[in-house]
């Protein structure tokens, strides 16, 4: 499927394209720190609740399997899932693990600076992971 949407030059700063789902581009954030991922689905739409209930639901259920695959394989305390959109406004969604013992905990990673960003070989074992996941690939994943 050929995906329409032009992603925000701004994510381009923060983060990597690592693939996709049916409906929804996979990000890498550019935070060494902590497992980050961001997706982005395929719509102008800038409000979840602007979305056909049934896109709704494509969308969640990619949420969800990236929100188990970020608990198989990487140790966390807690998933943070959220949707915000007040610095850049087209819709996406974090899928973050949080650790009792990251560097901003208990307070939100928004706005923080990363102390450490990712080199390209962990960045390159990270796109690895996410294509032999069967989980995301049974849910539709592909590598970009």
């Amino acid at each position: 499927v050929e995906m329409g949407i032009t992603i925000d030059p701004g994510f381009d700063k923060l983060s990597f394209r690592m693939g996709k789902f049916e409906l929804s581009h996979v990000l890498l954030m550019n935070n060494a720190e902590i497992p980050w991922f961001m997706l982005i689905p395929e719509t102008e739409e800038v409000e979840l609740c602007d979305l056909a209930s049934d896109t709704q639901d494509q969308f969640f259920a990619e949420i969800n399997v990236m929100s188990m695959f970020v608990r198989r394989q990487f140790t966390i305390d807690k998933l943070n899932i959220a949707c915000n959109g007040n610095v850049i406004r087209q819709m996406h969604w974090h899928v973050i693990g949080r650790r009792f013992d990251d560097f901003c905990w208990p307070d939100v990673v928004w706005g923080k600076n990363a102390p450490s960003v990712y080199e390209q070989p962990e960045v390159a074992r990270i796109s690895s992971v996410l294509q032999t996941d069967t989980a995301l690939r049974a849910q539709g994943y592909s590598s970009v």
